[in-house]
């Protein structure tokens, strides 16, 4: 090879080398491209219970306004993934760590479920979006039950004790008459069952004296007069449910609710979670979000990030201390 053509391809292959680096540095340098950018994907939404549930109705009330509304760019896809009172669920969206695309939503099994079960999660494990609403109780009677008010039902829980009923042996509804028993001076025999239909039949065939149920899955019963309000562990009751007092009226405030919400797998980029909470205070604006608050009876409870996660913090904390005084759990 003579000198001039050794210099001259010397040349062009040092050229071709800075050229590629040069459009190396450029796109490194250059922003991320639309499809970069948080949404740009096809969103998993786990429902950690069935079909047909409070947890499922939220879900997909809430599906059906980001996309009515064109909130979220890509599909989302809903997989009710029930088992373990939600462990099972809750359970499949702490193994997406870091996974932007998947989300949950909450109900009181999220914080009462790893206090009885080994779960490698706790609710705080989580990236927290928001809490929506409280879905608070309402403590129920047969509706020829001679007991007309909270006051006598109370009167006369001291003189013999009660049957209470209500889902599972260590959730909410266990929880919220185990505070007014205390609370009021009482005491109760609690009764679980796995199904609404199944306690509330043991209601009206008078097998229990009492229940805690959920106002939206008895409202029809209420209505009819089987069944009677006596009072509500939320903050305000709701008017459906007629003039009954809230247990901080009568007397005994218990700071207890299921709290309702959504969260992303642990360790989702902050962009993403910042995304979903400016996303959600648009959600909760809308008059189809109102109406579910209406129609379910839920007390609107709004916290978003941090203030979410504090929130399970201290409740989760709040529920340990009276399930252990109570010995259902050690």
């Amino acid at each position: 090879m003579t000198s001039n053509n050794f210099k001259r391809n010397f040349f062009l292959r040092g050229g071709a080398v800075l050229s590629a680096l040069l459009t190396v540095a450029v796109l490194a340098s250059a922003p991320a491209s639309a499809e970069d950018k948080y949404p740009s994907k096809r969103l998993d939404w786990t429902i950690a219970f069935g079909p047909g549930g409070g947890n499922d109705i939220m879900s997909r009330t809430l599906i059906s306004i980001l996309e009515k509304y064109k909130l979220y760019p890509e599909n989302i896809v809903a997989e009710n993934r029930p088992g373990g009172s939600g462990a099972k669920g809750w359970g499949y969206l702490f193994a997406q760590k870091g996974n932007p695309y998947h989300i949950s939503s909450t109900s009181g099994s999220f914080i009462t479920t790893p206090l009885q079960a080994n779960t490698p999660w706790q609710p705080t494990s989580f990236t927290p979006i928001a809490l929506l609403a409280s879905d608070d109780l309402v403590i129920l009677v047969n509706g020829k039950s001679k007991i007309k008010t909270l006051r006598e039902f109370i009167d006369q829980a001291k003189i013999k004790p009660p049957s209470i009923g209500g889902i599972g042996t260590v959730n909410v509804d266990f929880i919220v008459p185990k505070m007014l028993s205390e609370r009021a001076g009482f005491k109760f025999d609690y009764v679980s069952f796995n199904k609404q239909g199944e306690l509330t039949t043991a209601l009206l065939s008078s097998a229990l004296d009492a229940s805690m149920s959920n106002p939206g899955e008895v409202l029809g019963l209420l209505q009819s007069g089987d069944l009677r309000a006596l009072g509500y562990s939320g903050k305000k009751t709701p008017a459906a449910l007629g003039n009954i007092p809230t247990f901080a009226e009568a007397g005994y405030d218990l700071g207890i609710s299921m709290p309702r919400g959504l969260v992303l797998p642990p360790d989702v980029p902050k962009e993403a979670q910042d995304w979903w909470i400016a996303t959600i205070k648009k959600v909760v604006q809308t008059p189809e979000w109102k109406a579910y608050i209406d129609k379910q009876l839920l007390t609107e409870n709004v916290l978003y990030g941090e203030d979410f996660r504090a929130f399970l913090q201290k409740t989760q904390g709040a529920f340990a201390d009276i399930l252990k005084k109570s010995g259902a759990i050690k």
